[in-house]
């Protein structure tokens, strides 16, 4: 049984230890997108240092359409927040690549959360910050991230929560529903979570807490997701030369 509110308060103490120990003073500066994750992860640090002491930072590509639910969890927190567009800068990314060099899809997805992060650490330098890693167990656990983008951070208080434990430490939190119960989309295909998974969280969810799954073919995609973004969660390799 999942104990939402024992963990929540385990999650603020463990979030007031790590600014002790990793900058006592420093703010938590994280990036707004209106989702779920943000949402709760925004509302921990506040629960955790005080509004003052938490930072927005929402970075729409050009237009979002759902950028209203980013709005709504700056005012229902109360936290200072900042609205960088950050369409010019993945643009120039973009258009500064050589020409004769094939510019994929996947590279012109990963371009606006790498974008982000920086623009990220370039507000969090500016304002004696720490940089809030929103990432979740489910995603992290079939690679739905981008390395060095969202996956990129200083602390991460939901890396080792599935989604269905982080709504319910929302619920706690007493975000709105409509943060809380939004349908994740990742503003960048245009198709949500789920859809580009190929399966639900919930199944993956039980899957990852309980070992069960009802679909065989559904458990070898998660399975074959996991095996091959396993790299993503591990320390970058290094060469350790014998001296």
């Amino acid at each position: 049984m999942f104990n939402a509110e024992k963990i929540k308060n385990d999650c603020v103490k463990w979030i007031r230890e790590f600014f002790e120990e990793n900058g006592s003073g420093c703010n938590a500066v994280i990036g707004i997108s209106g989702g779920k994750d943000s949402s709760v992860a925004a509302a921990l640090c506040v629960e955790a240092l005080g509004k003052d002491r938490v930072v927005g930072v929402l970075m729409p590509c050009g237009e979002q359409g759902d950028i209203d639910m980013a709005h709504l969890l700056v005012k229902h927190l109360g936290i200072k927040h900042y609205v960088i567009n950050v369409k010019e800068a993945v643009d120039g990314v973009i258009n500064a690549m050589p020409q004769g060099l094939e510019i994929t899809a996947q590279t012109k997805t990963n371009i606006p959360p790498r974008v982000r992060m920086t623009t990220l650490y370039a507000v969090s330098q500016s304002c004696n910050g720490r940089v809030v890693n929103t990432c979740n167990l489910s995603e992290d656990w079939v690679g739905y991230s981008t390395r060095y983008g969202d996956a990129a951070g200083d602390f991460s208080p939901m890396c080792n929560l599935t989604v269905t434990e982080v709504k319910e430490i929302g619920r706690v939190l007493n975000l709105p529903d409509v943060l809380v119960d939004k349908v994740p989309i990742d503003g960048l295909c245009g198709k949500t979570d789920e859809e580009n998974l190929g399966f639900t969280y919930a199944e993956l969810d039980r899957y990852i807490r309980q070992g069960v799954i009802d679909n065989e073919d559904t458990k070898r995609l998660i399975d074959t997701k996991h095996k091959n973004n396993l790299f993503k969660l591990q320390l970058m390799p290094s060469f350790k030369p014998e001296i």
